[in-house]
């Protein structure tokens, strides 16, 4: 009781003028947009546009290349799991993991080591998951208590505003090497985290007033109906049903599909592209275009209709992203990249946005922990992907068969979602 009361005084909280909520929900969403922006963006993407350089540096080889980014998604899959064991307030945690990004990727620059670079591309990963899922609990869980689910789609727009940003810079910077993009990159984290400090510390304020109107006494009058948000997480609450159960299981492992099936392309696409069009300004481009249609698909994935079944969205999704990555194969040209890259990027955080709120009508409030060992999942697929294409591709000389692989396993991530739908239908 005394947690619903807290929930509920904490809705009292929030401000009460409607053009107050629409600020606050917009304030919220772009600071959510923004850590994303570092720690997924920068902190995790920053690789790809920058491996060329490393590769053309000397420093780095396609084989240890491939090593650095399963690391990265190693520490990724790390710190996903351990977010079910932290306890610490999820603003905290992303406040600590948009500094933490930005000393990470300072760091990449001011070394030449490969052991150097696994051990932070390994923490970093880690940090990046952390910031990823608390940021997401903070800002879904925000957005509902304001009345402004629409404005969750903006959050997840944060991983393609910085991997344009990052594709970009290193397009009309790149020759001053790799070196100075990860310097620089750290600096521009450095700029979001001071920018977005302060929003991250509303929620211990909001905290601080509800504690002052339950030591006041202030307790819902009977017969008043509590807030939305406070009935929605007492029900989310409850201990889950058996079929909720397995529906979460199902979800963990088919959303561990992803990861594997976009994230040869994802790594690689500057180094796939170069190889087939050698000499063309346009391997420079598919990457940023890949995040404009990361950002397009985020904000119209938000307005599709909520009651619209989650896992048939991402059924659709898992579709979209094998058959841009087997347009690359059969068509690898500049038309074929770009479409290529389009279709991968569309769904890219439509997928993370339909995953995370089946965990949430799974969990509720609750849904850290589902949101936790679903990214482990994901994480698991993006260590197995790098690991899998840059020795076949070393071997046979193009990363076609691990590209018509992970098209594969898309498709029957699609097909086992279906069915699950199929299943809760009957």
């Amino acid at each position: 009781m005394n947690d619903i009361a807290s929930r509920t005084d904490a809705a009292r909280a929030l401000p009460a003028h409607p053009a107050h909520r629409s600020r606050a929900a917009r304030r919220a969403a772009l600071a959510c947009m923004a850590a994303l922006a570092a720690a997924l963006g920068v902190g995790r993407f920053a690789f790809t546009p920058l491996l060329p350089l490393m590769l053309h540096g000397g420093a780095l080889d396609l084989r240890h290349g491939g090593w650095l980014a399963s690391l990265n998604y190693a520490g990724y899959f790390v710190g996903a799991v351990g977010c079910v064991a932290l306890r610490f307030a999820p603003a905290r945690i992303v406040r600590a993991g948009l500094a933490a990004t930005a000393l990470l990727t300072v760091a990449m620059g001011l070394t030449q080591s490969f052991w150097i670079w696994a051990i932070v591309r390994f923490v970093a990963g880690a940090v990046s998951a952390a910031t990823f899922v608390f940021a997401s609990q903070w800002g879904l869980r925000r957005l509902a208590q304001l009345g402004a689910n629409e404005w969750g789609g903006v959050i997840y727009t944060g991983p393609g505003v910085g991997i344009v940003a990052t594709g970009l810079m290193v397009s009309a910077a790149g020759g001053f090497g790799a070196q100075a993009g990860w310097i620089g990159f750290g600096l521009i984290c450095v700029l979001i985290a001071v920018l977005v400090w302060p929003v991250f510390g509303d929620d211990r304020r909001e905290a601080r007033q509800a504690q002052g109107r339950a030591g006041a006494g202030a307790r819902p009058a009977a017969g008043v109906a509590q807030p939305a948000a406070a009935v929605n997480a007492t029900a989310a609450s409850a201990a889950p049903a058996a079929g909720a159960r397995a529906d979460a299981f199902w979800l963990v492992l088919l959303y561990g599909v992803p990861g594997f099936g976009y994230i040869i392309t994802a790594t690689f696409l500057p180094v796939i592209a170069r190889h087939a069009l050698p000499g063309s300004v346009w391997p420079d481009l598919f990457w940023p275009m890949f995040g404009v249609a990361l950002i397009v698909g985020a904000l119209s994935a938000a307005r599709l209709p909520l009651h619209w079944d989650n896992r048939l969205m991402l059924a659709a999704c898992y579709v979209l992203q094998a058959l841009g990555i087997a347009l690359g194969i059969v068509w690898p040209n500049a038309a074929g990249f770009s479409l290529g890259s389009v279709l991968i990027g569309l769904p890219f955080t439509a997928i993370t946005l339909f995953a995370m709120r089946e965990a949430r009508l799974l969990r509720g409030d609750h849904a850290a922990a589902l949101m936790g060992y679903a990214t482990g999942a994901y994480g698991i697929g993006q260590i197995a992907g790098p690991l899998v294409a840059a020795p076949l591709a070393a071997s046979t000389g193009s990363f076609s068969p691990s590209l018509w692989l992970a098209a594969l396993v898309l498709l029957a991530g699609a097909a086992g979602l279906a069915w699950r739908a199929a299943r809760a239908r009957a």
